[in-house]
């Protein structure tokens, strides 16, 4: 389809776009700015984030051995192989900063949003597929997989949108802050591609 690879593109220009993101120094972005403490905006958004994107590369290989539409196969390549890569460099940061990459705390909870999601059956962030939904997806082939990928990412798209649009606002590591609304630009990118697909095929977006 036409639009996936303008679509994988603009993914690969956010990553790009970050610099020298896999290089970002123990004391922040930098600038002399001192590393962020656990209980911090920027560590809390790259700790959360990694595990949302974790359920999508998951999500996304899932889809790809249970379709052969190559539209599908395509995008789902491209989500899981861009977000891949930023969980890479999230957790990498986590390192860098010396931080830990789990958290007592209640997911969200540097955005004040603590008690946003339930948790119920797994879905620990909004957004995210629940365990019953990921089982299901596994069971589905061809039409009937792709419409359920296509709606599940787009819910978890929305879900990234909000948590990424919080670091941008509340975050203070500049290389972080970008990475984050490179996220937001490209998502939004997708969650309108994937209205399409589903158009094409005779459904919509959940919700």
């Amino acid at each position: 389809m036409r639009h996936v690879g303008w679509v994988a593109g603009a993914a690969a220009a956010a990553l790009v776009a970050a610099g020298a993101i896999t290089y970002a120094v123990a004391d922040g972005d930098g600038s002399g700015m001192k590393a962020p403490t656990a209980g911090s905006a920027d560590a809390g958004f790259a700790r959360d984030m990694a595990v949302h994107h974790q359920q999508a590369v998951e999500m996304s290989y899932i889809v790809r051995d249970r379709t052969k539409d190559v539209e599908v196969r395509r995008l789902a390549y491209d989500i899981a192989q861009t977000q891949a890569n930023q969980r890479g460099m999230l957790l990498g940061w986590l390192d860098l900063w010396e931080l830990p990459k789990v958290s007592s705390d209640a997911p969200m909870t540097w955005m004040g949003m603590g008690d946003m999601a339930s948790g119920k059956d797994g879905a620990l962030m909004p957004g995210m597929a629940t365990n019953t939904e990921m089982k299901k997806l596994n069971t589905l082939s061809g039409k009937q997989a792709e419409i359920f990928y296509l709606q599940l990412m787009t819910d978890h798209h929305k879900g990234g949108i909000h948590m990424a649009e919080g670091c941008v606002a509340k975050c203070e590591v500049g290389v972080e802050k970008k990475l984050a609304q490179g996220m937001v630009d490209a998502q939004q990118s997708e969650i309108k591609l994937m209205a399409d697909m589903l158009k094409e095929r005779g459904a919509k977006a959940r919700g």
